[in-house]
């Protein structure tokens, strides 16, 4: 199905100002996954013999990342907070832009650079962010809640990627065609509609928070790649 002649345009405009020559969107998502990985194996390697009460950590992290993802989203992703200008610009003025609710879907892997969080952020989040909190609770705690954490924390990290990466595959793809990802996707293409991306469906993975902040909107949307959703109601 055709592309809108204005997400047409942007697309071509940011490839050839923003998308260097030489950049691989294979090599971006391999590195996201393999980096990610050998961190939760970092993490739960030395996990040993946890206790009911230090396997809590599990899903409380995963709790507090479900939140931490719907809040973030909510305000610096589509609020011009001091601070976060960059945060602010490279999701609703190029992201919401680049994909729509009408043409969802990448046209080549150059375009994955649109979805996936620029590789170096990987390095920040593990350094700047799961070891500090990880040592805090070696400390506070037990070492298996810090390792436990740390491996969580990474791992709802890389569900994000992949589950916003799988959103903008073809609907026509074997994953696209997963059932859970058909679902979820539905979710993420009514946030992409630019009248509901700040009101709207902002958790990426799983729309717990949407949930409990009244936030979800329901949809009835086409399963091709420039779908429309057509508003079925909040839901409380």
């Amino acid at each position: 199905m055709a592309i809108p002649a204005s997400v047409a345009e942007f697309r071509a405009r940011y490839r050839r100002e923003k998308i260097g020559a030489h950049y691989s969107g294979a090599a971006h998502f391999l590195f996201t996954t393999f980096a990610s990985l050998a961190a939760i194996a970092f993490a739960a390697w030395g996990v040993h013999r946890p206790s009911a009460l230090e396997w809590l950590t599990v899903p409380l992290t995963f709790l507090f990342a479900n939140w931490g993802e719907y809040t973030r989203h909510r305000r610096e992703m589509h609020r011009p907070v001091r601070g976060f200008g960059l945060i602010y610009k490279r999701h609703t003025l190029e992201h919401h832009h680049f994909f729509t609710h009408q043409a969802m879907s990448y046209e080549g892997a150059r375009d994955f650079k649109m979805v996936l969080f620029p590789p170096i952020l990987i390095v920040f989040f593990f350094g700047l962010f799961a070891v500090p909190v990880g040592a805090l609770l070696w400390l506070v705690a037990t070492p298996n809640v810090a390792r436990l954490f740390v491996a969580t924390v990474v791992a709802y990290y890389l569900t994000y990627e992949w589950l916003h990466f799988a959103y903008h595959l073809s609907p026509d793809t074997f994953v696209g065609r997963l059932a859970i990802v058909r679902v979820l996707r539905r979710h993420h293409m009514t946030h992409h509609d630019l009248a509901l991306m700040g009101k709207h469906n902002f958790n990426i993975t799983f729309p717990i928070c949407d949930w409990l902040y009244g936030t979800t909107l329901r949809t009835k949307v086409s399963e091709s790649a420039t779908g429309t959703p057509q508003p079925g109601g909040p839901t409380h």
